[in-house]
């Protein structure tokens, strides 16, 4: 490693070596809602106040049941990136780790909930 110039030891990582890897899981997941989010709001939108029946006959075709999973999923994971960012500027000690693994479970644990509630409305 002596023998390693100063740019190639870091090269492609961050202070904590893991900070690009942050940065393009944060800028893929924003990409992905890109397209994710309009293609939620036309397929699940239109039923907002509509009866119980009509949106789980209109959620049990495929289309908007993958559009709302997906939604779920990568729209938490997006938040849980950035909430995590947000930590890491603003919190200090052991309060920071706390705090990022407490949301890190409230997001997964959303998408959980989202999934299960989603799977029981659309079977």
């Amino acid at each position: 490693m002596g023998m390693l110039t100063d740019r190639k030891r870091v090269e492609g990582l961050g202070s904590a070596r893991s900070g690009t890897d942050h940065h393009w899981k944060t800028t893929l997941t924003a990409v992905a809602l890109l397209v994710i989010v309009p293609m939620f709001l036309f397929s699940v939108g239109p039923l907002l106040g509509n009866p119980y029946a009509e949106v789980q006959a209109a959620l049990s075709r495929p289309f908007p049941a993958v559009s709302a999973a997906l939604m779920l999923i990568v729209g938490l994971y997006h938040f849980r990136l950035g909430i995590q960012m947000v930590i890491e500027d603003y919190v200090q000690g052991t309060a920071r780790k706390v705090a990022i693994v407490v949301t890190a479970l409230l997001s997964y644990g959303l998408m959980a909930f989202g999934l299960v509630s989603l799977a029981q409305i659309a079977l």
